[in-house]
């Protein structure tokens, strides 16, 4: 007597193949293993259906090898996310190691402020936009008060470099501590800031899920590590 195909409940193909319909609540990780569709269970659930097809009416071959390529494809799948969360995992433990050789270095950002230990000169560039004729850094202590101010002259465009000797007008070295530093230029007679880079010690680094790796800069703050220009010793 002929099976019909039709009438075979999907369920009980499921139950006869040992593979789990999901209507049942797994109490335990090692359960929801075991009843996950692998490949045993897939070939099981295949050979279960050929039984139940209707002999007089049997499943075309196409459709067992369109299911096959299915089910390798999925595979396949599977296994590429196992091989991409392996390599996120192995960046992480790279970045870590970076970080943890980072710590304690000098590296320079882009910013006006920095730590100044005025017992040694200080070393900064100022980011120069086109040729000037002339320009200035004017340094500042922590309270607003101008300390230095450091004639660049003429320049062309590109990266300056000038220096601070940690003192101030009268020749007298200042105290260390946190400075400012504003450079100021003349274009077509209208006075234009450029941008600063100065060195700063990466006292600890941090992570953020999915995000970039942070420096935290003594005097700055956290800033990310594509903001940094240049690391130093």
């Amino acid at each position: 007597m002929a099976v019909d195909s039709t009438s075979t409940n999907l369920n009980d193909v499921l139950a006869s193949s040992g593979v789990s319909t999901g209507t049942k609540k797994n109490t335990t990780t090692e359960s929801t293993d075991k009843n996950a569709l692998g490949k045993d269970a897939f070939l099981q659930l295949l050979v279960t259906q050929m039984q139940h097809q209707n002999p007089l009416d049997p499943q075309d071959n196409g459709e067992f090898v369109a299911q096959l390529a299915q089910f390798s494809s999925l595979e396949g799948i599977q296994t590429l996310n196992s091989s991409v969360n392996s390599i996120i995992s192995g960046m992480g433990s790279s970045q870590a190691l970076q970080a943890s050789s980072l710590v304690g270095r000098s590296v320079i950002v882009q910013n006006d402020k920095a730590v100044v230990d005025t017992a040694k000169s200080f070393n900064g560039q100022v980011v120069v936009p086109q040729a000037i004729t002339e320009g200035k850094v004017t340094i500042k202590d922590k309270d607003g008060n101008v300390v230095k101010t450091i004639q660049l002259g003429e320049q062309k465009a590109g990266n300056a470099d000038f220096i601070w000797d940690g003192k101030n007008e009268k020749g007298e070295v200042v105290a260390p501590g946190n400075y400012t530093f504003t450079a100021t230029t003349t274009v077509d007679g209208k006075a234009q800031t450029m941008y600063t880079l100065l060195p700063a010690t990466v006292n600890s680094v941090s992570f953020q899920n999915g995000g970039e790796m942070m420096l935290n800069l003594a005097g700055i703050g956290k800033i990310g590590i594509s903001k940094v220009q240049t690391i130093g010793i």
